[in-house]
Order: C-alpha cells, then structure tokens, then sequence
C-alpha cells in the first residue's frame, strides 16, 4: 500500500514538473523564433562541455575537491553568460555590445585555453578548443541577428563570401549581362589589346618575326570577334570596340589631364555689367569690337501690339536722325536707344540700311576705307560738298567732332 501512494506521488510530482517545465518553456519561446531557440539550446550545450573541462581543470591542475571545486569550477562560464547578457542589453538599447562584446569573446578564449591544457590527448584538446569557441560564435551571429533586426543594417561587410570567391575566380559575374554579352565584351577586349600590343611593339622597332607573330594574333582575335559577336554588321559592338581602341591608344594623356579640385570652391557667377561708357572715341573705338559682348540681351517682354507699335516708331525715328547726321547706327545702338530688343534691333537694321541713303554711306565706307559692315563699328566719310571730303570715324552713335559736317 505504502509502495503504491509512493507511486502516485510521484506520478503527480512528475506531471507538476513537467506542467513547470511546459510552462516556463511556452513563456520562454513565446516572442523567439525558432533559430533563436536553437541557437540558445547549442549555445548551452557548448557552454556544459567547456564547464566540464573547467571540472576537470580545477581537479587535477589546481587541487580542488568536494564543496570547494563545486563553486569554483565554473566562474569563467559564469562570467561568459553574465557578459552576454549585458552585451544583449547594450545593443539593445545602445545598437552596440560595447566592451562586454568583446570580454565574451575573451573570457571563451580564456576558457577554452585552460580546459584544453588538461587534455590527455590531442584530438580532446582540439575538441575543448572548439567548444566554447562555437558558443561564442552563435552567440554572436543572434546578436547580429538581433542587431539587423533592430537597426535593419548589419555591422560589418565581409570581404571573403562565396559569391565574391566565385567572381574572383571568373566563375561568376557582378552584372546581369548575359553569357553572350560577356563573351561579346570579352572578345572586342581582346582585339583592343591585340590592336595595342602590335602598335606598340611597331612604335618601338620590332623585328619583323616578332610583328608577323603580333598581326597574327591580331589578324586571329578579330576574325573571331567577327564569327561571335557580329562585330561587321552591330553598330554598337563596332562603337565598343573603337571606344575601348581610344581609351588604350591614349593611355598616356592621363597623366596630362588637370581634373578640377573636388574641395575648391565653386566660381561666382558674373554677373551682367552696364555698357562701358567711352572717354574718347578712340577708346570706344577699340572696346566696341564685338557688339555681343557689349550687350547683354535680356529676355524679351510680352508686348501688346500698340505698344509694339510704338516702339518700332520709335526706333525709326532714331534711324532716320542718325542718317540724317550721315552715318549708319549700330543694331545695339538701336536697341540701347529705343528700347527694342537686339534681335528686334538687327531686324530693322538689316532692311533699313539697303535704303539708297543708308547703302550710300556704307558703300562710301567700303570704298575709301575697306570696311565692310557687320553692324558693330561702322566707320563711313561723309562728303561736304563737291570741293572737299572729310573722313570722319563713327561710332557708339557719336562722332569725333559735335558737328562734322556743319550741319
């Protein structure tokens, strides 16, 4: 009878652990995945095989036994778990393990070093080394897990990775070409080089075996890239080839180039300046000679056509008195005058000035000076009567006498 109620009470205390166990295990896996939850099982498991070697250690190396070996075996383990923890939070709450990132990974390193030195063989050292090396390790990947999790970038870019390995080994291709695009490109590249080593080995006076073996191998790759690529029919195979020919043939231009500097600081823009006003008319003479540098147009306004109107009046009645003081304005005359545009201003002018008296004085121009007018500095002789002729230089609407020709 009394074996029986032992029975029951231990069937009903194996169900209240196990119910304990359930419980904790629901509470504990509630927010983890399942990668998380395996990493922590392995983790622990690395952690009981370092402890062990830690029992051993404190054994046979450093004497201790019963109660005292008990508490003391497992201090770096310990330790190692109370970091992780704290290096948990700190990346938590400052994206960072900090420095109890770094003392997991020496305290592991610790361990494994003393759990090693009592191994009776090299494989069991071997195995002790990796060990808590291996805790370490998936401790670390659910940290950037976590990390990623959190912040949504990882820590670090891994320079080694199967994927760079493959391309470094030509096995694998950084771009979405396709297997013929990169044949293609492979192809003309071989020809540019070809093309390149048989100019240079000419420019420096091969023997004559030496460039047969060169146009050879030239001769060979293009009529390769011509059966593979198309190159005789693509234009834009044939433009990649002439483009890589350029970049090869002119290699040494490189170092005459003056790139500008990235950290100087940018130029002011000009800004529009008034029309120089001249103090003779010799200076004015020689500062007018490009009437689109001398005058900046502006956008043209929107006029109403009374007003365009008007303005064409306007511009009229100057070209009349100018003419009237025998000689021919310029188009930037008009338009500073008047008003106008200067694409308005070489309009009027281009029709007023084959007017008889306007075609006269530019026709006495020519002939007595050998200026042909453009519309920026006519120079014209005036005719004072049959008796004498006076040559008078014209120029910015002005003259060099206040009454040249007496009027």
């Amino acid at each position: 009878m009394s074996a029986l109620v032992v029975m029951v009470l231990a069937f009903f205390a194996l169900r209240a652990a196990y119910r304990a166990v359930a419980r904790a295990y629901r509470r504990f896996a509630e927010n983890r995945s399942a990668e998380d939850i395996l990493t922590i099982v392995a983790a622990s498991i690395a952690t009981g095989v370092s402890a062990q070697g830690m029992w051993r250690f404190a054994g046979d190396v450093l004497g201790f036994d019963g109660p005292l070996r008990l508490l003391l075996f497992a201090f770096i383990e310990v330790a190692v778990i109370t970091s992780a923890v704290r290096a948990r939070r700190n990346m938590r709450e400052n994206y960072s393990a900090g420095i109890d990132g770094m003392a997991v990974w020496a305290l592991t390193s610790l361990s494994a070093i003393l759990s090693s030195l009592d191994a009776r063989s090299p494989a069991e050292a071997i195995f002790r080394l990796a060990a808590p090396l291996v805790a370490a390790w998936l401790w670390e990947r659910g940290m950037a897990i976590e990390r990623h999790r959190i912040t949504g970038r990882s820590r670090i870019k891994w320079r080694l990775t199967p994927e760079r390995a493959m391309v470094r080994l030509g096995l694998a291709e950084v771009s979405d070409r396709t297997a013929s695009e990169v044949d293609a490109h492979r192809r003309l590249t071989r020809v540019a080089l070809a093309a390149k080593r048989a100019r240079a080995m000419r420019e420096d006076g091969a023997s004559d075996r030496k460039m047969r073996a060169a146009l050879a191998r030239l001769d060979r790759m293009m009529d390769q890239a011509v059966e593979h690529t198309g190159l005789a029919v693509d234009p834009s195979r044939q433009e990649a080839l002439l483009s890589q020919i350029g970049a090869l043939y002119n290699t040494n231009a490189l170092i005459d180039l003056r790139p500008p500097v990235p950290w100087a600081p940018e130029p002011e823009p000009q800004r529009p300046h008034a029309l120089p006003v001249a103090s003779s008319p010799v200076a004015a003479y020689i500062a007018d000679e490009d009437e689109d540098a001398e005058m900046l147009e502006p956008a043209p306004a929107v006029v109403d056509t009374a007003q365009r109107a008007a303005l064409m009046r306007a511009a009229r009645a100057y070209w009349d008195k100018q003419i009237d003081r025998k000689f021919v304005p310029r188009a930037a005359d008009i338009a500073r005058e008047t008003g106008v545009s200067l694409a308005t201003a070489r309009e009027y002018r281009a029709l007023w000035k084959l007017e008889p008296r306007a075609h006269a004085l530019i026709e006495i121009a020519y002939n007595e000076h050998g200026i042909v007018d453009t519309g920026t500095f006519p120079a014209i002789v005036v005719p004072d009567g049959p008796e004498r002729q006076e040559r008078v230089l014209t120029m910015n609407g002005s003259t060099p006498s206040a009454d040249p020709v007496g009027a």
